[in-house]
């Protein structure tokens, strides 16, 4: 497998440092202050042509192979600039199970940044059964009346636009009784409740409130009952590793804990650079098989495994070296803890991969 970039690629990369040369230090890469400037980073990448590298252009993307967005990754932390937003999952979501309507309506600012969504998915009582969301959405005439509770809903108190996972007929079976929405954030009935992190940000995600917010029967994504299909759509483009990967973010700290340790490394980090290898190898080989055309199910969960365990792997290398007392490698182990629930815990990853994958209770 030849890992060396084209000559369109090099060219590519060669003016992406360019411009990350005459950006560099202009945005913040962690903490409240990163979380400000994200919507700022965003469209300042898509301005100078750096986002939505591999998404359609007639939603404003460059329909480029995805080497292209593994590029962009790379040279981002070569950098040490912040990182690419999210927002593939519900680019996938929206762009596979909407209607062209709402493809036009809403894709456009959603990758150019000039709109800002969030997901609204998770629930304090639904957490990693997803099915089980109670959040309704009651059909009104033309509208729908929406009631119940987000939470762990990233940049929920600046988002302008939610796709919103609510059920809508309450007598089927729950998989089959939920329907998605791209749902209004400014309005009333939506109360922002921002939920402070371990680490000290505040502005990462919160818990929101829905008690008679309304949304147009016509911004449904699909017919009723087909938000099972959407949200399986959405966690598996958002549990792969070109999507939240970002292995060279991993490579390039554990290098930076190694410089900090010139004698015999601590195996905390020689485990760190191990996982760090075996993930990039891993990313480069779903990117092989994206350009040959293959599409992945439940594999998704096995990525997601493999990233947790790798970030993990590498917040404890952080701590080992810079313990208690460097704010910012005990900062960067914080958040990896966070990795084995977000996205999905990895105990639901474990029993996908056990039934969907090895066939296994069946």
């Amino acid at each position: 497998m030849d890992f060396r970039d084209s000559p369109q690629e090099a060219a590519f990369r060669e003016r992406l440092r360019t411009w990350l040369t005459e950006r560099a230090g202009e945005f913040p890469t962690s903490g409240d202050a990163y979380w400000a400037r994200q919507g700022d980073w965003h469209r300042a990448l898509h301005a100078a042509g750096f986002f939505g590298l591999s998404w359609p252009k007639a939603y404003g993307g460059q329909e480029l192979p995805p080497v292209y967005d593994v590029i962009l990754d790379e040279e981002l932390a070569r950098a040490g600039t912040p990182a690419r937003p999210s927002l593939g999952y519900l680019v996938q979501g929206l762009g596979r199970h909407g209607s062209e309507e709402l493809r036009r309506r809403f894709l456009p600012g959603m990758i150019d940044g000039t709109e800002r969504w969030c997901q609204g998915f998770s629930e304090p009582g639904a957490g990693s059964d997803l099915a089980a969301l109670t959040t309704s959405a009651t059909r009104d005439g033309d509208t729908y009346v929406v009631r119940g509770h987000k939470i762990w809903t990233s940049y929920s108190d600046v988002a302008d636009r939610c796709l919103l996972l609510a059920r809508t007929d309450p007598d089927v079976p729950r998989h089959e009784g939920l329907s998605a929405f791209v749902i209004a954030m400014n309005q009333v009935g939506i109360e922002q409740r921002p939920l402070t992190m371990m680490n000290g940000v505040t502005k990462e995600f919160g818990q929101v409130l829905f008690d008679g917010a309304t949304v147009p029967a016509d911004q449904m994504v699909g017919a009723p009952g087909e938000g099972w299909a959407l949200a399986m759509t959405v966690v598996g483009h958002e549990r792969e590793p070109a999507t939240l990967g970002f292995s060279a973010r991993y490579g390039k700290l554990v290098r930076e804990l190694a410089a900090r340790t010139p004698g015999a490394a601590p195996p905390e980090l020689a485990w760190a650079v191990v996982e760090t290898e075996m993930l990039r190898l891993h990313v480069r080989r779903r990117l092989s098989e994206q350009l040959d055309g293959v599409s992945h199910g439940p594999e998704g969960s096995l990525d997601k495994l493999l990233m947790t365990w790798t970030e993990q792997t590498v917040g404890h290398a952080a701590l080992a070296i810079g313990g208690t007392g460097d704010p910012e490698l005990l900062n960067a182990y914080l958040y990896t803890r966070a990795q084995s629930v977000m996205g999905g815990t990895s105990q639901i990853q474990k029993n996908i991969i056990a039934s969907r994958i090895l066939g296994l209770g069946a």
